[in-house]
């Protein structure tokens, strides 16, 4: 018997809240037990997504779309690879009976694809079924989702019907479907059938309701039926769905004639992850939004459902290299903000304001750019491995601009790598913490983020302008040549403080013979570290350069900038004294 340590145990206190009001999932829906499988399955295709955000979605609005943002709505999911699309529920409301009757109207002009099935839904009563077929009228091709509620609790209280009389209803409305649909021979209409509350409902009910609809459609491999299994309200955790959706697969009579589709909801918060052990289950099919609009907290979000296929190198056959014009439409269609952390379309889920998720991602980038250099190939072609960014932001229609971003909690990777990537100043890497804090007091002071041209504002006062003359030591004039025996010469007008007098200096290179001028001049310089590189091309492109200098018992960093490099680096050299002196 293993003893867990005291201090390792449970320290939280029971809660006030009456918890004891609510009964386990186990203790109202049994599974029976089987071999399942689901647990060391593999998502290596994509199921076939079917949205219902013109109807489902569009349920859950405080203001219902209209006909023209329904349209606009349904073009999107037409262009980016939606084949079965649930358009709308005509009994229901006369918006909806008109757009079905829109659709109709426009197929001659092509708007509604030859590959594309428009699903309508209906309740299990005969005058809104009828009222659901008339809606079909012109269309070449449909898809009726029949529906009731079969759970206990459903029955009982809203239903008040039992097992029995629920499946007689069901029956006398799927017959009056296969009646309506052989009136229209010109038309190719199938059926769907949901048991609402599926995942509440008993195992053997479910297979009892389906198997008996897939007999009376009289379904076949090449004209199957769809049998969906919605978590209406979700209340198990994701592996319990998974079983409940395997349970029906293995045991679901003439299943080579049956899609197997699930309608998973997000009462808990994983729609997600439902749907995607539902796929290791055997669904074939799901039903969801995009980016998860639906009653309550939502219906299961197919983008966020596609992209992970994507993030693991399976096709989603959907088009979403176009992130935010997607966004874009739901947000005008629905009238309702995607999340700025959405995964994958929020405005900054690509953006990294930490120091340490910075510095991961630029080291990344780079080597990600290394690495198709290297190889020969474009780096959008290449295989992507950079931290903390599970896809690359391009392959979504996104640029590198809001990748990293800088605020009080940044550090020296995410400044460095904005500082290049937008003005071409390439800082040394034992530099960077230095120029980190420089940045790091101006955002703590104002507590805001600072934007790209913020951080060449700061990197301008602090590091370039000691250089040209704001400071205490300057130069008033200067140049260099080359003396009798090799070496250079350094000879100034050197001001230091309030006294301006000539000096001179000599070393093997410029920068060793201004530090021998400054030296005499009693500032005593040692330039300990130094680089440079052109920041753009041509005749009148910028250098940058960047000198440690010690400067009697102090080392500071300074920085110059000019068209030309010998005057970019004497300007970091006094660069560096100043901001020694000032520290």
């Amino acid at each position: 018997m293993v003893t867990v340590p005291a201090m390792i145990r449970n320290p939280q206190r029971p809660s006030p809240m009456p918890y004891h009001r609510y009964r386990p999932f186990q203790d109202r829906v049994h599974v029976p037990e089987f071999d399942r499988r689901w647990p060391t399955a593999r998502l290596e295709r994509a199921p076939l997504w079917v949205p219902v955000d013109l109807r489902d979605g569009n349920q859950a609005l405080a203001e219902p779309m209209d006909t023209d943002r329904k349209q606009r709505f349904f073009d999107l999911l037409v262009r980016t690879g939606f084949k079965e699309i649930e358009v709308g529920y005509p009994s229901a409301s006369r918006a909806d009976f008109d757009f079905v009757r829109h659709l109709a109207g426009l197929v001659a002009s092509g708007a509604v694809p030859d590959d594309v099935t428009p699903v309508v839904f209906t309740p299990a009563r005969p005058e809104l079924i009828e009222r659901t077929f008339e809606s079909l009228d012109g269309l070449p091709r449909a898809v009726v989702h029949l529906y009731i509620a079969t759970s206990p609790v459903w029955r009982d209280t809203v239903l008040g019907r039992d097992r029995a009389e629920v499946r007689r209803t069901v029956h006398e409305a799927a017959t009056l479907m296969a009646r309506l649909a052989e009136a229209r021979p010109g038309a190719d209409i199938r059926f769907q059938f949901s048991p609402e509350t599926f995942n509440l409902t008993e195992p053997d009910y479910v297979l009892e309701l389906c198997d008996g609809l897939t007999e009376l459609w009289d379904a076949s491999p090449d004209r199957p039926v769809t049998h969906n299994l919605p978590a209406t309200v979700e209340i198990s955790t994701p592996n319990v769905y998974a079983d409940q959706v395997e349970y029906v697969h293995r045991h679901l009579a003439r299943r080579d004639s049956v899609i197997l589709s699930v309608h998973p909801h997000n009462d808990r918060g994983t729609g997600v992850a439902c749907a995607e052990l539902a796929v290791l289950a055997g669904a074939q099919r799901v039903e969801g939004c995009l980016f998860g609009n639906g009653e309550r907290t939502g219906n299961v979000d197919l983008v966020t459902l596609a992209l992970n296929l994507y993030a693991q190198g399976v096709d989603p056959m959907l088009d979403l290299s176009d992130i935010d014009a997607v966004r874009d439409v739901v947000e005008h269609c629905n009238r309702l903000p995607v999340h700025p952390r959405h995964p994958y379309a929020g405005e900054l889920v690509h953006t990294a304001f930490s120091g340490t998720h910075q510095d991961a991602i630029s080291k990344g980038l780079a080597r990600h750019a290394k690495d198709a250099a290297e190889a020969g190939i474009p780096p959008e072609l290449a295989p992507w491995n950079v931290p903390y960014l599970p896809l690359d932001p391009a392959d979504l229609g996104r640029g590198y601009e809001a990748v990293i971003r800088v605020n009080s909690q940044s550090g020296k990777g995410g400044v460095a790598h904005l500082l290049r990537t937008h003005h071409g100043l390439d800082l040394p890497e034992r530099m960077r913490p230095d120029v980190s804090r420089a940045v790091q007091a101006v955002t703590d002071d104002s507590g805001r983020e600072a934007t790209p041209d913020d951080l060449r504002a700061i990197f301008r006062t602090d590091y370039l302008e000691p250089g040209r003359g704001a400071g205490p030591v300057a130069l008033e004039s200067w140049s260099t040549d080359r003396d009798t025996e090799g070496g250079h010469r350094f000879t100034c007008v050197l001001r230091v403080g309030d006294r301006t007098e000539p000096a001179e200096g000599k070393g093997n290179g410029p920068l060793s013979a201004l530090a021998d001028a400054l030296t005499r001049a009693e500032v005593p310089v040692d330039v300990l570290d130094f680089s440079e590189h052109a920041v753009t091309t041509g005749s009148a492109g910028e250098a940058a350069a960047y000198a440690e200098c010690r400067v009697g018992d102090r080392t500071a960093w300074g920085a110059g900038l000019d068209t030309s490099v010998l005057t970019a680096s004497v300007q970091a050299v006094l660069s560096a004294v100043n901001r020694a002196y000032a520290a």
